[in-house]
């Protein structure tokens, strides 16, 4: 289990967490713009520091007498920038994640490659990739560290659909093939509900509701039944500006509602509205 308890102010922001999650699979913070999952994010990473406690697995990382540091705590940071080293190619970019680790090229380096999809790409120059290639390098540089704890904050926010439906699904792969526990950051619903085990909704510096994945072999099914228990909670409008903001077109959006009132797929909403 991940055991966490922050609690402190930032400025005028008030963090106040509780939770208690298991350490597998993805774990997904979901709220608005401001409402603090990068900061939790952070905690968890050390590079943020607030009173609290914080326990993966059978490792303290903070308590009332210790703070273990961030350098310490073998954790994996995908940023919605994926920061890559551009004078180093793809293969290069990859095996930096390895070599923190201690490790060289091997076959848990060929197996994240494959997962991925990367073996194209493996001699191109990380200047020369699109903004989706560009995350999955990403992805694959911290999942090489072996860590114990996978972070992504908001890592699709900065690519445009298309290369947004090209990197999701093998984030959605994360939640079989990843060896450590992810906590993945976004406010897009329709995202949230699609790779998560289990969201962690966020307001104003807590966490307010969480749900969990129904079963595994039932992810769009499990998916359409958290957006419509989110459609009876907020009401229309408000989901359909809760899914614009995470980047559908608000036309689209609203045709996702009804489809949803109506009980039709989200998919079956008119091709000439998209």
């Amino acid at each position: 289990m991940i055991e966490a308890r922050f609690e402190g102010r930032l400025g005028d922001f008030t963090l106040d967490v509780t939770l208690s999650t298991p350490a597998a699979g993805v774990t997904v913070l979901f709220g608005p713009s401001g409402c603090g999952k990068t900061t939790l994010l952070r905690c968890l990473a050390g590079l943020t520091r607030l009173s609290g406690r914080l326990q993966v697995g059978d490792e303290v990382w903070q308590d009332g007498l210790a703070f273990t540091p961030p350098h310490r705590r073998r954790v994996g940071y995908v940023f919605q920038d994926a920061a890559l080293f551009e004078h180093l190619s793809v293969r290069g970019n990859l095996l930096y994640g390895r070599k923190r680790a201690g490790l060289g090229a091997d076959d848990e380096f060929d197996r994240v490659v494959h997962l991925l999809g990367l073996e194209a790409l493996l001699q191109r120059g990380a200047g020369k990739l699109s903004g989706g290639e560009r995350q999955r390098v990403a992805i694959g540089r911290a999942l090489l560290s072996e860590p114990r704890l996978l972070l992504m904050d908001e890592p699709l926010a900065g690519v445009d659909a298309a290369r947004k439906a090209e990197v999701l699904p093998y984030i959605e792969a994360l939640r079989r093939e990843a060896h450590a526990p992810v906590f993945y950051v976004t406010h897009d619903v329709t995202e949230a509900a699609r790779v998560g085990d289990r969201i962690l909704l966020m307001r104003e510096g807590r966490l307010v509701e969480a749900a969990e994945r129904a079963a595994p072999d039932a992810a769009e099914a499990d998916e359409r039944r958290w957006l419509r228990e989110r459609l009876r909670r907020l009401g229309g409008e408000e989901l359909a500006a809760e899914l614009a903001l995470g980047g559908t077109p608000l036309t689209v959006a609203r045709l996702a509602v009804e489809a949803l009132r109506d009980g039709r797929n989200i998919d079956e909403t008119p091709q000439n509205s998209r």
